[in-house]
């Protein structure tokens, strides 16, 4: 199970590279997205992939696109993801709802995660109340060579058990374990 962190919630005064040391430690073939400024530290200090938490030139392996944070218009979209081909970055697409989905999937990016911004950081796990959009969207992708993840208040070891189970072949964290208090915990958990 593909496991992705998204550092977009990261509070000021905490160490980004502490806390990609700390997921190396338990979650050594996850991806982490972190803000542009930590990519080369992260990148040179830790083994794990790094992505770039929007479209920027200089990242290590891959970037994250049209987050509910930071949607574009489909055509910016469908250039940024040729001009990531070309580069050889893998993209991580967003799409917030079915619909989305299947037009995004025409761009053929690398990852596609179907994300609801109403659960985004509520702790309401999208594979719990989204149950069934969730299952149709990693039906959508079934036989196609882009990965189906899911994301929107995964925060446990059973979100992730339960995105498995409704088809996804990973999840996309990040309040759970940008935000906590005790990443150690959660971490050592979802390693398990």
């Amino acid at each position: 199970m593909l496991i992705i962190i998204n550092f977009k919630n990261y509070k000021k005064g905490k160490q980004v590279l502490d806390l990609a040391i700390k997921i190396q430690k338990y979650l050594p073939n996850s991806i982490v997205a972190v803000p542009s400024p930590e990519i080369k530290e992260v990148s040179s200090k830790t083994k794990l992939k790094v992505y770039s938490q929007y479209y920027y030139n200089n990242t290590n392996s891959g970037t994250l696109l049209n987050h509910s944070e930071h949607k574009l218009s489909f055509s910016v979209l469908k250039k940024q993801v040729e001009v990531c081909k070309k580069l050889k970055l893998k993209t991580l697409v967003f799409a917030s709802n079915i619909n989305e989905a299947r037009r995004i999937m025409k761009l053929k990016p690398t990852m596609l995660a179907y994300e609801d911004s109403k659960l985004i950081g509520t702790g309401k796990s999208i594979t719990s109340y989204k149950t069934n959009e969730v299952k149709e969207f990693a039906k959508l992708l079934k036989g196609k060579k882009i990965i189906p993840l899911c994301g929107a208040g995964i925060s446990n070891k059973e979100d992730i058990q339960e995105a498995r189970r409704l088809g996804c072949k990973g999840v996309v964290i990040s309040s759970a374990i940008a935000n906590s208090k005790f990443p150690n915990k959660i971490l050592k958990s979802i390693s398990e």
